[in-house]
């Protein structure tokens, strides 16, 4: 190896890091190395979260280095960048404790917990996103107004559209492929420039590791081709938002076996409608984990081919937990709820939580619906980032599950994040009320 990178994702599912070279690499495999923790002192755009209830880490400590871990496991060639390794961090205290922040942690003890109680999930994620003929530059330049799309007009699952754009298309799928993001399928959506792809299901971990390294190599990849991606949720008030869907099932600890499958003529088993109760009952209170930005709660509105209620439903693409029978290993769950900007982490550890609770708890499912936006009786799911940081705060589940330290501080980055939004003056505010009012 010439040269090695190593990173961690930060609350936002950002991913941090550095280059390192091979003789520090050697050094850091043995004994860690150090990295700052204001990556989980400061929001997306770096500033500090002083002054919030965020008290991990700040001026009054100094903003010290937290103790990488490299996780050997996680290595990668980086096809678009020759003789570039790249590897994932895990993050601890100085005194060997894990970080409780750190969302690669917070799944990873999510995963332990589960493994406790007998099962292993398996997940997959599928992403849409949206590609422009833009730079960043050209953004700011343009104040994000007036995009070009990589393609114009609706046209959904169209072959001429990713054929047109194969140079693309095929380069995004061949470098995720060798960068070790399987993909099961790819195609477009409906709308100008917009993608979909399935990665391949994988143990908990490994397929957050895969979603996480997705959005940042597709970006890397696609400015080799003058052009970049979206993943908001809702980037356009005429059109469809992103999801980021989580298919998950529980298996035994010997990973043989399908606890969803269903055994005769019925379509699934008792955990997984019991997983599915949980999800139903939990999600409300776990939403700000599993839709984390302001601009999620955009995406989320009736008619958009994303949830507004804690409904299910089998094959029903309107509920926030589509139940898909199938074989013995095909039966799985999908939540709806996540969108495209989610970190993947901690999404995938919110659904676990509540699935599996339900299971624990032996929980029964209400029953199915076939149009969640007509079941006006269904538990309505908070509204708005604050409602679900809220929520989050005041959530037994969640401080069992992932701790007070890791509940507190998310909150509080929450809040911050919609006193940011609040202060804002948007494009909305100035068209409506500049001249008329």
């Amino acid at each position: 190896m010439e040269r090695i990178k190593v990173g961690a994702f930060d609350l936002d599912g950002v991913l941090r890091g550095k280059y390192i070279s091979p003789d520090k690499f050697a050094s850091a495999a043995k004994s860690g190395l150090g990295f700052c923790d204001v990556i989980f002192g400061w929001d997306i755009a770096d500033v500090l979260y002083e002054g919030t209830g965020v008290t991990l880490t700040g001026w009054h400590t100094g903003y010290p280095d937290a103790v990488a871990r490299i996780d050997e496991t996680t290595r990668r060639e980086i096809p678009w960048e020759p003789a570039t390794t790249f590897y994932l961090m895990d993050l601890f205290h100085k005194d060997g404790s894990p970080m409780e922040v750190s969302p690669r942690q917070v799944l990873r003890h999510t995963v332990a917990r589960a493994a406790a109680l007998g099962y292993v999930p398996w997940m997959g994620a599928e992403y849409e996103f949206w590609i422009f003929r833009e730079t960043p530059e050209s953004l700011r330049q343009k104040h994000y107004q007036g995009l070009t799309p990589l393609t114009p007009g609706m046209f959904g699952y169209s072959v001429l559209r990713a054929s047109m754009q194969s140079a693309l298309v095929l380069d995004l799928m061949d470098q995720l492929n060798r960068f070790g993001i399987d993909l099961e399928g790819f195609h477009t959506e409906t709308g100008p420039g917009v993608y979909e792809a399935a990665i391949g299901v994988d143990l908990a971990l490994r397929a957050a590791d895969k979603a996480a390294l997705f959005k940042t190599a597709v970006k890397e990849i696609a400015a080799k081709h003058a052009v970049i991606p979206t993943f908001m949720a809702k980037w356009n008030a005429d059109l469809p938002g992103s999801s980021g869907h989580i298919h998950q099932s529980l298996w035994d600890l010997d990973r043989q076996c399908n606890l969803f499958a269903g055994e005769g003529v019925a379509p699934m088993s008792r955990v997984m409608a019991s997983y599915i109760a949980g999800l139903v009952r939990f999600l409300p209170e776990l939403m700000a984990m599993i839709c984390p930005t302001v601009n999620s709660y955009k995406r989320t509105v009736p008619g958009t081919w994303a949830p507004v209620n804690a409904t299910w439903g089998i094959d029903s693409r309107t509920t926030a937990v589509r139940a898909i029978p199938g074989g013995a290993k095909s039966t799985r769950v999908e939540l709806r709820l996540s969108g495209a900007d989610m970190n993947a982490y901690l999404a995938m550890a919110a659904a676990i939580a509540a699935g599996v609770e339900g299971v624990r708890l032996g929980l029964e499912p209400p029953e199915p619906v076939n149009n969640a936006y007509a079941a006006e009786s269904a538990p309505a799911l908070p509204r708005s980032l604050a409602e679900a940081s809220r929520a989050l705060r005041g959530s037994e589940l969640a401080r069992r599950w992932f701790g007070d330290a890791f509940v507190d501080h998310f909150a509080a980055t929450r809040d911050w994040e919609v006193r940011e939004f609040e202060r804002a003056v948007t494009d909305w505010e100035l068209a409506r009320y500049f001249e008329s009012i």
